[in-house]
């Protein structure tokens, strides 16, 4: 099932329909459907798809040529070209009339067992771009390699592309259209314990229980997850260890870079590249204030899947290895939905940027008539900071502004019980914080899993610039 990347699709058959030479990079996380995108984009389309295999030179060679010569041909069997040269001369021959799809999915593959292929590509590139019909796109997992390939300057595929897609995981409302059978009211612990990886959503069974579901990609010896994480990093990086430590202590609550650096025992002056590999992987990404700007910077994990082992399946490893699931997942049950509070934070959030345009305008102005905002925003995040009247440290889930005199803050609550009007009286107290005395026009918006008590309803009302939002609203 091909779901979402609507927009990424549209992107590369706008590139497609310029019927010049294109040279297009596609990269990001494995299994976040870089694949599966170029497969559904190449569908009608005359293609020669090229996977590139952790083999040697001669192999990559026989399987490029039968990729090539099968094109237009009912039979795989075909003759080996004698050189990678000459093969991709063959695929720049094919392209001189007619448009023509050329894929290399694993670059990196290829380039291992031949390092000369990146130069061959340059010269055939330079000599062939003003005049080919060539739609040629070089796919790979890797994210370290690929940048180092076509983003340094000093590799002979610099300059060479003429567009380039980084493949992000899904946010959590395109993931909803994997489970079209789920309640609504499990979708976002499946957000929350298997993130945007299609590859990983896929191996939820909607037939199955979200507790049986985590103890079989989880709990059991063999799970598909239980090992992801070390996987990821061996893949990713050459030492996985000091990787493996930085992770551990942001998950558990070190946040700042000399607290991450005490955690993981690593010196403070050798942590920085650590920490740049890990946020370029997408797992781990620097937040600051939304309205103070960077000096007051944090660390966090930014991947569910990731978040979830390491606060969960890391403590439990021991119950698992000895096949005791049903326990591991006792340990987990009680903590899932204070786990679940930074989730929804997201999902909210997410659910902001989702209908933010401005007023009357809305995209989603049918969901019930909550989606309409009273201004289009420019940023929004979460925030945090002094509170110089009680002395103390201060945070708001979200507050979203334009930057002049506009700003809604949030606060978000995951549990089972209604919200009171407490919540609403101490966000009001936040909004008024010097912080944001640049904000004359200040509203307030509480998001909730459950609904809002008949007290916390009354006192919205009277204040008249406050929007109660259940989640189940959020569409």
């Amino acid at each position: 099932m091909f779901v979402g990347r609507a927009g990424e699709m549209a992107a590369i058959e706008e590139r497609y329909g310029s019927g010049k030479f294109e040279f297009g990079i596609i990269y990001g996380r494995r299994r976040v459907g870089k694949t599966t995108l170029i497969n559904e984009f190449i569908k009608n389309k005359r293609t020669v798809f090229f996977t590139a295999m952790e083999t040697s030179e001669h192999e990559n060679l026989v399987s490029l040529s039968r990729s090539i010569l099968s094109l237009d041909r009912e039979s795989l069997a075909a003759p080996v070209f004698q050189s990678f040269l000459a093969a991709l001369e063959e695929v720049f021959a094919l392209a001189r009339s007619s448009r023509l799809v050329f894929v290399i999915d694993e670059y990196p593959f290829l380039a291992a067992s031949y390092p000369g292929i990146s130069s061959i590509l340059q010269r055939l590139i330079d000599e062939n771009k003003a005049s080919s019909k060539l739609f040629m796109i070089i796919n790979g997992s890797s994210m370290a390699l690929m940048e180092n390939y076509f983003f340094n300057y000093k590799r002979p595929l610099y300059g060479r592309k003429t567009f380039q897609l980084k493949i992000e995981p899904f946010g959590f409302f395109e993931m909803k259209d994997f489970f079209p059978k789920t309640s609504a009211d499990v979708l976002p612990y499946i957000y929350g314990a298997f993130g945007g990886i299609p590859r990983y959503l896929e191996d939820y069974d909607e037939k199955l229980s979200f507790k049986k579901n985590i103890i079989k990609n989880y709990l059991q010896n063999g799970a598909p997850l239980l090992d992801e994480p070390e996987s990821i990093l061996k893949q990713e990086v050459r030492d996985p260890s000091n990787y493996n430590a930085i992770i551990t202590a942001i998950a558990a609550g070190s946040t700042r870079y000399s607290e991450i650096s005490g955690k993981a025992k690593l010196e403070s002056g050798n942590i920085s590249g650590f920490m740049s590999n890990l946020m370029s992987l997408n797992l781990v990404k620097k937040e600051s204030p939304v309205i103070e700007g960077s000096r007051r910077s944090l660390y966090v994990i930014s991947d569910n899947m990731i978040r979830f082992w390491y606060h969960f399946i890391s403590a439990n490893l021991s119950l698992i290895r000895n096949a005791r699931a049903e326990l591991a997942w006792a340990q987990i049950e009680p903590e899932l939905d204070a786990y679940m509070g930074k989730v929804f934070e997201d999902i909210a959030l997410q659910y902001l940027w989702r209908i933010n345009a401005a007023p009357g305008k809305s995209a989603l102005d049918k969901v019930a008539g909550k989606a309409e905002l009273p201004f289009a925003f420019t940023d929004a995040g979460r925030w945090w900071g002094n509170d110089p009247i009680r002395k103390q440290e201060a945070e708001i889930d979200i507050i979203a502004h334009d930057g002049k005199k506009n700003a809604i803050f949030c606060e978000c609550k995951w549990r089972k019980q209604k919200t009171g009007p407490e919540v609403l009286e101490e966000l009001e107290a936040k909004a008024a914080l010097p912080s944001f005395a640049q904000f004359t026009k200040k509203r307030l918006f509480l998001f909730s899993r459950s609904t809002f008590s008949p007290a916390c309803q009354k006192m919205a009302e009277e204040m008249g610039n406050v929007r109660l939002i259940e989640y189940k609203e959020m569409g």
